[in-house]
Parts: C-alpha cells; structure tokens; sequence
C-alpha cells in the first residue's frame, strides 16, 4: 500500500453518522470492456482497490450492475473483512442486458432482488448507503419515485440499508425522495460544462446533504474540451486534474468517485485534485459552463 501525503484533497463529510473523504474511488471501470464481465488484468484490479485504501480513502462508489456482479466480487475480495472506516456506496435500480444497455428495474421484488445480491457479492449484512437510480442512461426523467423508494425505506427499516440517496434524478424526485425520508447524497451527472444543478448542489449544502457528480470530463463540446486545456497546459498539468480540483473548490458538499483500473493513474487523480486554483484560474474555468 501507499505511503501517499495525508490529508486526502478536500478533507472530509458526513453522510449521516458515516465520515468519509470527499475524494472518493469509483469502482465501475475495474468491471471488463463495457462494464461487462471480469477485467483483463484481475491482479491489477485488486492493487488499485487497496491502493485507494491505502490513499486514505474511505468512501468506495459501486453497483451490482457492474459487470455484472463482477466489481463488487472484486472489492470483496481485495478488502474483506472492511475496516471500520471504510464505506461503501452502492446504487440499485437498473441491471444489465445481454445488449450492454441499462433497463430500468426499479419494481419491488427488483430492488429487493439488488439489494440482497449487493449484501451477498459485497459479503456484508447491512448496506452503508444505497442509492436509487432513476431515468436511464440518456440522463434523469420526470416520473414519481414514491414506490421504489418506499421500497427501500421499507429495506432500511429491516436493518439492510443504513442510509439512502438518489442517482440520475431531477430537482423534483430529489424533494420527493425527501418528502418520504431522509437522504444522505444525491449523485448526478455535473461538470465545468453541465451545470444544470447549480442551484440543486447549493441548496444540498445548506441542507447538509452530498452531492456527487460522475462523468467530470463527459460531454464536453470541443471548443470547452479546448478552453479546459488551455488551463491545463498554462498549469503545467491535466484537463483532468482541473476538473477535479474545480469540483472541490464548487461547494463543500461535493465528494468526488473518479474511476480509474489503473494504479498510476489513481495516484494521478488524488494529487491533480489538489491543485491550488487561483480567483483568476476559478473565474477562467467558470466561463466554460456558461
């Protein structure tokens, strides 16, 4: 394991009554091409997982969709039996088909059915958090989410979850999810070029709720992809790297799952997101979204 600096960028925050570090390790691309079956290198797989616990991390991001079943073996074996600071967030409410795609499985017996295989592939007796994933993977759909998430309310009264929180999902199912019971984070898709949860991100803060964003350099327009760059370069560092210091700098409440199959560039992420940014880099960068 590491001997990497510690504190990890952006300290730490609460979900619930679980303290973890904001930046955090996304487990999806340990899965094989595609995010289908086992990895090419199973070794590897296993070294970056405990390369990122041995960063100090302490907040591990996946589902049993990965693969599927395949990452959450992979964390199993790398890191049972888990210390207890470690935390692991998982998300039901999609499976994958034999196309690669993402269906919907958000009835009953289908959460029910994900969250019993989450607790068995992950070898634990109650899940940390559970997230609802919501709309499919073109990004979040209107709809009421009342009975999947009553659903895993009712898991959560059986002791199988121990916090809850939401994925892909508008402003609306967000106050929703709230109005049935607490939730500890939301994670959506956001970047320095998707900022359509401006205003969602600052009133989970006030609240005291995380917000976790995934694809940080998705979706970029070239002309974007070329104006990050340029900061990047007059930084001497990585498109990358100022993404993820930018997200940690937006708002206390975000926690960032950079994914990664690789050791090196792990080790890449966690010290590009401790970039100092200056007022005039921040202002430069906040131009790209607008």
């Amino acid at each position: 394991m590491s001997a990497f600096p510690a504190p990890l960028p952006g300290g730490t925050w609460t979900l619930g009554d679980l303290t973890v570090t904001r930046f955090g390790y996304g487990a999806m691309q340990l899965a094989g091409p595609w995010v289908m079956g086992p990895p090419a290198d199973h070794d590897g797989a296993l070294a970056v997982l405990r390369e990122a616990v041995g960063l100090g991390i302490t907040h591990i991001d996946t589902a049993d969709a990965y693969g599927p079943h395949v990452t959450n073996r992979l964390i199993r074996e790398a890191l049972h039996p888990y210390s207890d600071s470690l935390h692991i967030v998982t998300k039901v409410g999609a499976v994958r088909d034999e196309q690669g795609g993402w269906p919907p499985a958000r009835k009953p017996e289908d959460l029910r059915r994900a969250v019993h295989h989450n607790l068995e592939n992950l070898g634990l007796e109650t899940l940390d958090v559970v997230n609802l994933r919501l709309g499919d993977a073109q990004g979040p759909r209107p709809g009421s989410l009342a009975e999947a998430f009553e659903t895993l309310v009712e898991l959560q009264r059986q002791g199988l979850i121990r916090h809850l929180g939401v994925s892909n999902a508008t402003a609306e199912q967000v106050a929703e999810a709230r109005s049935i019971a607490p939730i500890v984070c939301v994670q959506n898709m956001y970047n320095l070029a998707h900022r359509q949860d401006d205003e969602l991100i600052d009133e989970l803060a006030e609240q005291g709720i995380a917000y976790v964003p995934f694809f940080p350099l998705g979706g970029f327009t070239p002309l974007q992809s070329s104006a990050l760059t340029a900061v990047a370069d007059r930084l001497d560092t990585t498109p990358m790297s100022v993404a993820l210091a930018w997200l940690l700098r937006r708002s206390p409440n975000i926690l960032l799952i950079p994914g990664t199959s690789s050791v090196a560039h792990l080790r890449e992420n966690v010290a590009g997101a401790g970039l100092p940014l200056s007022d005039d880099d921040l202002a430069e960068l906040d131009k790209i979204g607008r």
